[in-house]
């Protein structure tokens, strides 16, 4: 099976100077996580997660009204092709400790996002407890997948 077969597709994104607030609020709105960060070709820059939000902002006492996506934002960000294989996907999420990965095409724009969620309902039960257990053991910074 191919990533592009379970992944969630032209998620929504949001750019650098997106503000905190409207960021948080498609989060809602989509019943999301977490946000590609794009650039105006459609490249990812990085991405925004709830958890940011809460992590950087709100809990180091910063205005979340007057601050943009670029402040809380995670600048490198793990991709993978939209035709890789999930267990490719699923070693490069292990690798790089990340629960989410964004997913492009050809040309490098954002086309999808891939989750531990969407991974987890199309693999066996103990490829999915060592996906959990590798990705919640450590912390790492990702790094560009291709």
């Amino acid at each position: 099976m191919k990533v592009e077969e379970v992944m969630t597709e032209n998620p929504v994104t949001c750019m650098p100077d997106t503000s905190i607030q409207q960021a948080a609020r498609w989060m809602v709105d989509g019943d999301c996580g977490a946000l590609p960060v794009i650039d105006i070709d459609n490249k990812p820059l990085g991405v925004i997660t709830d958890r940011d939000i809460t992590c950087r902002i709100v809990a180091q006492g910063k205005d979340p009204y007057s601050l943009h996506v670029d402040d809380a934002m995670t600048h490198s960000t793990a991709t993978v092709y939209r035709d890789t294989d999930l267990e490719d996907c699923r070693d490069l999420m292990e690798e790089n400790q990340v629960r989410r990965m964004i997913v492009i095409d050809d040309d490098g724009t954002v086309c999808g996002m891939v989750s531990q969620a969407d991974l987890a309902q199309h693999m066996q039960a103990e490829d999915t407890a060592e996906l959990v257990r590798e990705v919640s053991s450590h912390t790492r910074t990702p790094s560009m997948i291709h």
